[in-house]
């Protein structure tokens, strides 16, 4: 439970930098980035994996990377789900927000996991 927490956080504090970043990726503040990163999780739990089996074919003749569009195509719901506080403009900008958001997860998950798993 406190991994998910920790996960859920991680990806609001990557939100609000892929914020930073971009003019096109619009967050309102903190709580809504914990809002959206919460139903992202939730998102990539339940329609994720039915995206991906239904687009398998193209996800392997693009070596995997039209899984960045799945990832896309998530923070796209999201920002439907949420509406005005939480803003992307056109489906290029998610996508670049996509891969921005995948590498800042990997970064922070690897920084601040491995660092509390190793403390204990």
């Amino acid at each position: 439970m406190k991994s998910w927490i920790l996960s859920l956080l991680l990806n609001a504090v990557a939100l609000i930098v892929v914020d930073q970043l971009f003019t096109s990726f619009t967050i309102d503040g903190f709580g809504t980035a914990v809002l959206a990163s919460f139903i992202l999780s939730i998102l990539n739990v339940i329609v994720k994996p039915i995206l991906i089996v239904l687009t398998l074919p193209i996800t392997v003749l693009s070596l995997g990377l039209f899984l960045f569009v799945i990832n896309a195509i998530t923070l796209m719901i999201t920002q439907a789900l949420i509406g005005s506080s939480f803003v992307i403009e056109g489906f290029v900008s998610a996508i670049f927000a996509a891969v921005i958001l995948s590498i800042l997860n990997l970064l922070l998950n690897k920084l601040i996991k491995d660092t509390i798993l190793t403390s204990k």
